[in-house]
């Protein structure tokens, strides 16, 4: 009787370990677990840890809650100004309901990479080049609010789109940097003659001043002279004054109009009458 009853206690002990091995579960911190019994739906959402269900009648579905990354393929659209480019964007988004992403659609990641190429061409579409090279800011909003609404029924949210690389063909590569190179030569051009009247402006300024006192101008020879002379050269050139120059002209006796030689005529003598 008693070998009966360890037996029995034996039978049951193991059939108990068997259905705590088959109904035992563990949810990981970031997963949640979705309960389907027979088919349909259970309310409650298990939460991370150790739980239990009905062995060969709940089936669960874990769900990872955690933030995932995916790239969007690079999509070929013309933009509004008529260019063809060529863009690739990235995705960041997390499911907030386990039970709709489960229940509501078939493949939530699926689904949001289809949402997020189509409203990749569109935005291409819509845009200018200019504002997709240097206006994504405000294309990476449009891009999020296009993918997030219809995702929220999804049990979906879409925490961040960002545009990687917009590529362009050779040809506009070329047009665009001549256009740059263009550009920054009229901008240098600009400059020189902006320095150009500047210095002009200051030099008519210092003419002023030594027209005004001679001996400024003798300084700045001398000023020139120990330039010239601290370059430790053989030879050392030395400006002519410009006002010697006109001294000397207007020292020099001046040719006569018929330009033959000159003879001086002496006076008839004077004599006096008786």
């Amino acid at each position: 009787m008693v070998e009966e009853l360890l037996t029995a206690g034996a039978a049951v002990a193991g059939a108990g370990v068997v259905y705590v091995m088959a109904a035992a579960r563990v949810v990981k911190q970031y997963e949640r677990g979705v309960v389907f019994r027979l088919g349909k739906l259970r309310d409650a959402v298990r939460g991370p840890g150790f739980t239990m269900v009905v062995p060969f009648i709940d089936r669960l579905s874990k769900v990872n809650m955690q933030i995932v990354t995916l790239p969007v393929p690079a999509q070929d659209g013309i933009t509004r100004d008529n260019v063809t480019v060529r863009v690739d964007a990235v995705i960041y988004f997390k499911v907030v309901d386990a039970a709709d992403a489960l229940v509501r659609v078939e493949d939530y990641r699926f689904a949001v990479s289809q949402m997020a190429q189509t409203s990749l061409r569109s935005i291409i579409g819509k845009s200018n080049l200019d504002d997709l090279l240097s206006n994504r800011e405000q294309l990476n909003q449009g891009l999020e609010v296009m993918i997030d609404s219809p995702a929220v029924g999804w049990g979906v949210q879409i925490d961040r789109v960002e545009i990687k690389d917009v590529s362009l063909p050779e040809t506009m590569k070329r047009s665009m940097a001549r256009q740059a190179e263009a550009d920054r030569e009229r901008r240098a051009r600009i400059i020189n003659a902006d320095a150009e009247l500047q210095a002009s402006r200051k030099l008519a300024e210092a003419a002023g001043v030594m027209s005004e006192q001679p001996a400024a101008l003798q300084l700045r020879l001398l000023q020139t002279v120990v330039a010239v002379a601290a370059e430790k050269n053989s030879t050392l050139v030395l400006p002519f004054p410009v006002e010697l120059l006109r001294f000397l002209e207007r020292a020099a006796p001046l040719p006569p109009a018929g330009g033959g030689d000159v003879r001086r005529e002496e006076p008839p003598p004077v004599t006096s009458g008786d």
